[in-house]
C-alpha cells in the first residue's frame, strides 16, 4: 500500500513542502530514499521505540519510505512524526483521509513525547501558500505556527494525540493567536531606559541621529566611561517595528531555534552581542545546512561589538559587504540561501591597549606608536562604513550624584519616529530605501543639495581629515538626518559642520 504525508524542508528564511511517499509490500528490509541525512535516518528508532510506548509495533515488511523531492537533502530530526504516520497509514491502523489535508512535522522521544522543530513559521506560511487546511506539529512551537491566521494549528504533546485525531477517535484544541494583540502586547518592552543614564549628553545626541537616520555608530573611549551601558539602550529609542519587519524577525529567529519556548512574535528590534571570539562563520551564518548568523538575528535591529580590536581581522572584514548590501548570499555546492541583514552597527573600544590614552585624569602607558597601531587593527574601509565616530569621556562625579532625572527613551523615541516620518515621505516609491543611511547616489543628488558655503567646509574636511569618497558621502548622509531632526527642509552650514565633528575620530587623525 502507498501512503502519501506531508513535511517541510527549510531553506534560509523559506520553506519547501516535502512529500513522503511510504510504501508497504511483502518483505522484512526498511529503506529510507530521497537525500535523508544521518538524524532523519535515525528516525527508525525514534518512531519504533515511540510507537511501543503506545502499543503499536514497526509491521515486519518491506518498508520504502520515499522523501520528494529526491535531488534536495532532508536534514534533521523534525520529520520523525511526519514518517510515523505515512507507516501507521501505510499499516492501515490510522485512517488516511485527512492526511492529505495537512503538514506534520515533529521530533519523537523515545517515550512517544514530541520535542520542538526548527522554522515552525516559515512551514507554516508555506503550508498555508500550498492550500493544506491544517499544521500539526509540537505543542511548543504551537502559537508560533498560529501566527498564519487563516491555517489550523494544532499543538501536541504525544505520537498517541496524533494517532486519535486523524482517527477521529479524539479531538484536539486549536491553538490561535491574535497577532495584533500580540504585537501590541509587547511592543514598548524594554530592559533598558536613557533615564538611568547621567550625563554623556553627547554621546545621546550623537545615538539619538544615528537611531533617526539608521547610521551606524562606533564609540570610544576608556574603561568605564559607560559605551556598553549606552549602547544598549539605542534599541529603546528606534521605532518600533511594523509588523512586516515583526514577522520577518521572527522567521530568521525561528529558523536559527532562537525563538523561545511558546513564543508567538519577536515584537521589539533585537540587540545581539556576540563575543569577540566569534567565528566568520558564526557571524555572517553557514555551515554545512546554511543557518543565519549573528548579523541575520540583528536584522532590523543592533548588532553591537564590544571591544572591537580584539575581533580577528577575517571576523571584522565580512562585515563590509552586508553593511552596503544589507543582504547575506551564502553558496554551497547543492544551494544557494539568502538571509536579509539589515542591522544597525554598534561598535565600541578601548583607544588604546592600556585604555587611557586621551583620558582627563589617568596617563596613558602605551609607547609612541601604539595607538595608532592599536586602531589600525580597524581597517580603513570598515571605518569608512560607519558613519558616526564619537569619543566617550567618564562622568564627572558632579554629573554622578545628581538626582535629577534623566531624559526618558520615550521622550527621545518620539523625535526618532518623527523623523523617520519625514524620510518614509521622501522616500516613497523607492525600493529597499527606507531611512537616509540608506541612500545611493541617486538619492544623494535629489534629496541632498549643499550649497556653495557647505562646499566649501566640506572641502576643507576632506583635506585636512583626508577622507575617502565614501566617507564624504555618509557625512552627507548624516546631515541630512541632522537637518530632518531640526525640521528644516535644506541642509545647512551647522548641519554640514555637526556631521563632520562626527568623523573626528577618523584613523589618519587619532593617536597622533
Amino acid at each position: 500500500m502507498l501512503v502519501k504525508t506531508f513535511g517541510s524542508a527549510v531553506f534560509g528564511i523559506n520553506a519547501i513542502t516535502v512529500t513522503v511517499e511510504v510504501y508497504m509490500d511483502q518483505g522484512i528490509q526498511f529503506f529510507m530514499v530521497g537525500l535523508p541525512d544521518n538524524a532523519v535516518k535515525e528516525s527508525h528508532q525514534r518512531i519504533e521505540s515511540a510507537l511501543r510506548n503506545y502499543g503499536y509495533r514497526i509491521p515486519g515488511k518491506k518498508i520504502v519510505i520515499n522523501m520528494a523531492p529526491a535531488d534536495i537533502r532532508k536534514e534533521g530530526s523534525s520529520y520523525d512524526l511526519t514518517i510515523a504516520m505515512g507507516i501507521m497509514a501505510a499499516n492501515e491502523i490510522i485512517r488516511t483521509d485527512l492526511l492529505e489535508q495537512f503538514v506534520i512535522m515533529g521530533e519523537l522521544s523515545l517515550d512517544g513525547g514530541l520535542l520542538p522543530i526548527k522554522g515552525a513559521l516559515p512551514i507554516a506560511i508555506e503550508a498555508h501558500k500550498r492550500g493544506f487546511k491544517g499544521f500539526i506539529l509540537p505543542a511548543q512551537n504551537a502559537r508560533e505556527a498560529a501566527i498564519v491566521t487563516d491555517l489550523e494549528v494544532y499543538g501536541v504533546k504525544t505520537i498517541g494525540e496524533v494517532i486519535g485525531f486523524l482517527n477521529q477517535s479524539s479531538a484536539l484544541t486549536r491553538t490561535s493567536v491574535n497577532t495584533g494583540d500580540e504585537f501590541m502586547r509587547h511592543l514598548n518592552e524594554y530592559e533598558y531606559d536613557f533615564s538611568d543614564v547621567k550625563g554623556q549628553e553627547n554621546i545621546k545626541r550623537a545615538l539619538e541621529i544615528a537611531a533617526a537616520g539608521g547610521h551606524n555608530v562606533i564609540l570610544i573611549g576608556p574603561p568605564g566611561a559607560g559605551k556598553t551601558m549606552l549602547a544598549k539602550r539605542l534599541p529603546s529609542i528606534l521605532p518600533p517595528l511594523n509588523i512586516q519587519e515583526a514577522l520577518e524577525t521572527t522567521k530568521i529567529h525561528s529558523v536559527a531555534g532562537k525563538l523561545g519556548i511558546h513564543r508567538a512574535l519577536v515584537p521589539v528590534r533585537p540587540f545581539r552581542s556576540p563575543h569577540h571570539t566569534i567565528s566568520d562563520i558564526a557571524l555572517v551564518g553557514g555551515g554545512s545546512v546554511p543557518q543565519p548568523g549573528e548579523i541575520s538575528l540583528a536584522h532590523n535591529g543592533v548588532l553591537f561589538l564590544d571591544e572591537l580590536p580584539e575581533f580577528k581581522r577575517t571576523v571584522l572584514e565580512v562585515l563590509r559587504q552586508p553593511l552596503e548590501d544589507r543582504i547575506v548570499t551564502i553558496s554551497r555546492s547543492r544551494m544557494t540561501v539568502e538571509f536579509p541583514a539589515s542591522f544597525m552597527l554598534v561598535a565600541a573600544m578601548n583607544p588604546c591597549p592600556c585604555g587611557y590614552y586621551n583620558h582627563p585624569k589617568i596617563d596613558c602607558q602605551c609607547g609612541s606608536g601604539v595607538v595608532q597601531k592599536y586602531i589600525n587593527k580597524i581597517s580603513g574601509p570598515l571605518f569608512d562604513r560607519i558613519d558616526i565616530h564619537v569619543e566617550v569621556i567618564p562622568v564627572q562625579y558632579k554629573e554622578l550624584s545628581d538626582n535629577r532625572p534623566s531624559e526618558h527613551s520615550q521622550t527621545i523615541r518620539n523625535r526618532v519616529i518623527a523623523c523617520r516620518k519625514i524620510q518614509e515621505k521622501r522616500f516613497e516609491g523607492a525600493s529597499g530605501v527606507h531611512c537616509n543611511a540608506q541612500m545611493s547616489t541617486k538619492h544623494l543628488r535629489k534629496h541632498c543639495l549643499v550649497n556653495e558655503a557647505g562646499h566649501a567646509i566640506l572641502k576643507n574636511a576632506m583635506d585636512k581629515l583626508g577622507l575617502s569618497a565614501r566617507a564624504f558621502d555618509r557625512i552627507i548622509k548624516l546631515a541630512r538626518t541632522i537637518a530632518d531632526l531640526s525640521g528644516d527642509t535644506d541642509i545647512r552650514t551647522e548641519h554640514l559642520a555637526e556631521a563632520i565633528n562626527y568623523r573626528s575620530l577618523d584613523r589618519d587623525n587619532w593617536g597622533k
